[in-house]
């Protein structure tokens, strides 16, 4: 028999939610009908510049470039930008990939606090209000 106020401490020590989650807390973003290209929009966090932030991940590839020195966990595979700024790939050991998120048909488009994505039989091409961006694809990823 579990004691009252077990689940309480369990929740609090293992940083599980209480109750349920509310809207907010969803991931906001999108799959591909393929499921191999996922995109989340990250809140800029309270940081100064108020800058959100769109990662997309892309799970098969048919080629991928040579991983740089500095990076230690995986190459190829995430691909970042904030609102303003300039996109490219980033080395990273975790995925944004969450099932849960919506999927974005093909012909689609998804919009969110400046950036725009629209999802293509070929591919993903998504860019910010600055037009810096990427196009991911099976064959092949550019970033411009």
């Amino acid at each position: 028999m579990i004691r009252p106020g077990t689940v309480f401490l369990m929740s609090i020590l293992l940083g599980l939610p209480l109750g349920r989650a509310h809207a907010q807390d969803r991931p906001i973003g999108f799959l591909t009908p393929s499921r191999n290209i996922v995109c989340q929009f990250f809140a800029d966090n309270g940081q100064e510049n108020k800058q959100g932030l769109l990662r997309c991940d892309i799970m098969v590839t048919d080629t991928l470039p040579r991983r740089p020195s500095d990076c230690e966990l995986d190459w190829g595979h995430a691909f970042e930008m904030s609102t303003k700024g300039s996109a490219g790939r980033i080395c990273a050991g975790d995925s944004v990939m969450d099932a849960s998120l919506p999927v974005l048909a093909y012909g689609e488009v998804w919009q969110r606090s400046g950036f725009t994505c629209r999802s293509e039989q070929t591919g993903v091409t998504c860019f910010n209000a600055m037009q810096h961006g990427f196009s991911l694809a099976r064959a092949e990823q550019k970033v411009f």
